[in-house]
């Protein structure tokens, strides 16, 4: 239910300011149902009983008047308030509440730029939102009021009890928590907004519009309807598109034709999976939305370099957990068939349709999904299993979850980033071993050795959060940079669930790995031996042969949309990240370059991964040091 106000600020020798109210109202009517019941006989026996039950459906609108005869003169150079009333009654009988949001914006629909500016009709000058006091700059702003009197009042949210910027996006300005108000007061549930000016000495001379739209929410808790964001001109911004949703991002600047790696994600929402992204803010319902991968390359739009580019994360609702397998069944069907979810297209188009999301029970993370386009489920996002625990310096478990048969029994990973891991410093990394559904050992090894420790991906994205992050990479050991979206590293033995540092022989492959019940780390192998591998049977799929030396896919090979390989594997919803490695004490190629590990060791000390960059991508047939840190994708089945 939404109810928008008009403002109109006309400047010349005075100013002055009318409100004119448009009300859209949408009435749920609560529907009374009697339904009797009677017995099977046409005379009912005396211990019978007749039931009848009542259905109340839910009911809330929003009605509004404004003062559209209100005017104030203003001179240049002077502040006003009260310039104009908006008086809203809310009519609601759910007993979890309800809220209101305000968004300002001009023209026809939220978002156009300037959202949250007067534009002069006639000139190209604006009034910007702000408090609105006196200063150098003309501005307005909006003042909520509540009737604390009444029988059911309503509490203000976010400072809103005084004059405050106009918000750009939609903002809770007031809220009921409990109780109901179905208009049998008198006053009700009401809350009254005024607005104020301040208009300078040079404030050109011209007639201003403006709007702010107010909607309905209810229950109180819900989130924040959504709305389209202007980016900075020359900058490619990343916006969260959920109230709820965690961390921040910065400018990637970009300019009209250029080819550009988008930015991995920095956000992340409890009981949601990150798809991605988009350029419609409202993409679920938007046919003309387009998708793209966390750092797929695209050619940057014109009107960038004078408008920016605002692209929006892409949520995707848990539908479980990740370890009950009547949820992946339902999704992605067995054996590479049925399910609901459609197998994405190469190009990157399939939409929603085929991604979903699913919740690791371990740790509550929740992962998007795919049916990628070798017709297996993935998880489209890098895992993150990591410690809860801040330091876990004294070889204690940092996290276990129980000796539980059904997720198997295991302790976290080792110390933040922040440490320093200088060559003197003790570490714990983790080993797990034992069977996903049954019963395992913990040990959690110390070593001074910086080449066997596992770190923490990156205390900061999980503590703190980087400020503003503007690029891929990571300053090792600083306080900026990072993505939350490149997951943790893992040794190959950490990513298989080993005990052993070396005890896996060459070509073989292990049956454990950190992946969830009924999910797995996929096979590898080297040229002669990978045909049959997951990795490069995925590769057959997104490219449609083999690589032509049998081990790699260069950049001279293209699939049918004359796409190189590692342009595929990073599009929607492939997703794969250029997450970089950890090395002894460093974090290299963040941004750069990919590595994933497989179950399938190539010696002693070497295991098998896929690799990507910009020109090339093994897929499963890259090999590194078992003790290196690399990044883990899990598919489904056992």
């Amino acid at each position: 239910m939404e109810a928008s106000g008009n403002m109109n600020i006309i400047v010349g020798n005075k100013v002055s300011y009318a409100l004119d109210l448009l009300i859209c109202i949408t009435l749920l009517v609560g529907v009374f149902m009697l339904q009797p019941s009677t017995s099977a006989t046409d005379t009912p026996a005396a211990s019978d009983s007749a039931n009848a039950s009542v259905t109340v459906g839910e009911a809330c609108s929003m009605t509004g008047s404004g003062m559209s005869s209100h005017s104030a003169e203003v001179p240049n150079g002077t502040y006003q308030d009260e310039i104009g009333t908006t008086t809203i009654k809310i009519t609601c009988n759910d007993s979890a509440g309800f809220s209101v949001y305000a968004v300002g914006y001009t023209g026809d629909a939220i978002g156009e730029a300037n959202s949250t500016k007067l534009v002069g009709r006639s000139t190209n000058s604006l009034i910007s939102t702000s408090t609105a006091t006196s200063g150098d700059n003309s501005a307005w702003a909006m003042k909520v009021g509540t009737n604390g009197s009444a029988t059911y009042p309503v509490s203000l949210q976010n400072g809103f009890g005084s004059y405050s910027a106009v918000p750009a996006s939609y903002t809770k300005v007031a809220t009921r928590t409990a109780g109901t108000d179905v208009g049998t007061e008198a006053t009700g549930s009401t809350i009254t907004t005024t607005y104020a000016s301040f208009i300078s000495r040079t404030q050109p001379a011209d007639t201003y519009d403006g709007k702010v739209k107010y909607t309905l929410v209810h229950p109180s808790d819900a989130e924040a309807p959504l709305s389209p964001q202007q980016a900075t001109a020359g900058c490619i911004n990343y916006f969260a598109n959920a109230s709820s949703a965690v961390g921040t991002m910065g400018c990637q600047s970009a300019s009209d034709g250029n080819t550009i790696t988008l930015l991995a994600s920095n956000f992340s929402r409890t009981g949601y999976g990150f798809a991605g992204w988009s350029d419609k803010y409202d993409y679920a319902t938007n046919l003309s939305a387009k998708f793209y991968g966390p750092q797929e390359n695209i050619t940057v739009p014109e009107g960038t370099t004078t408008n920016g580019l605002s692209l929006y994360a892409v949520w995707v609702k848990s539908e479980g957990n990740l370890q009950d397998t009547s949820n992946v069944t339902a999704l992605c069907g067995t054996n590479g068939t049925g399910g609901s979810l459609i197998t994405a297209s190469t190009d990157g188009t399939a939409n929603l349709s085929s991604v979903s999301a699913l919740t690791d029970q371990r740790d509550n993370n929740t992962y998007a999904i795919a049916k990628l386009a070798d017709g297996k489920c993935w998880m489209i996002e890098n895992l993150r299993l990591e410690s809860t625990n801040s330091d876990n310096t004294t070889g204690a478990l940092a996290q276990s979850y129980g000796t539980s048969t059904t997720y198997g029994n295991f302790g976290g990973l080792a110390d933040a980033e922040s440490t320093g891991f200088s060559s003197t410093y003790t570490a714990n990394s983790l080993y797990y071993s034992g069977t996903q559904s049954g019963s395992a050992s913990i040990n959690i090894g110390t070593t001074s050795n910086p080449g066997y420790r596992m770190p923490r991906y990156n205390n900061l994205n999980t503590q703190n959060r980087a400020t503003n992050p503007t690029s891929n990479t990571f300053a090792n050991n600083n306080t900026t940079g990072g993505m939350y979206s490149y997951g943790n590293y893992y040794t190959w033995h950490a990513a298989i669930a080993d005990l052993t540092y070396n005890g896996t022989n060459n070509q073989s492959t292990t049956g454990t790995s950190l992946c969830p019940k009924g999910w797995h780390l996929p096979e590898g192998g080297s040229s002669a031996n990978a045909s049959n591998s997951e990795f490069w049977q995925y590769g057959l799929a997104i490219m449609g042969n083999a690589p032509s030396n049998n081990s790699y896919y260069q950049s001279s090979e293209t699939n049918i949309n004359g796409d190189i390989a590692a342009k595929v594997l990073r599009k929607y919803p492939n997703n794969f990240l250029y997450s970089g490695g950890f090395s002894t004490s460093s974090i290299y190629s963040r941004g750069s370059l990919g590595y994933y590990w497989s179950s399938t060791a190539g010696s002693d000390y070497v295991g098998y991964n896929l690799n990507l960059d910009n020109s090339k991508v093994y897929p499963g047939t890259g090999n590194n040091n078992k003790y290196y840190g690399r990044s883990i994708r899990c598919t489904a089945g056992s």
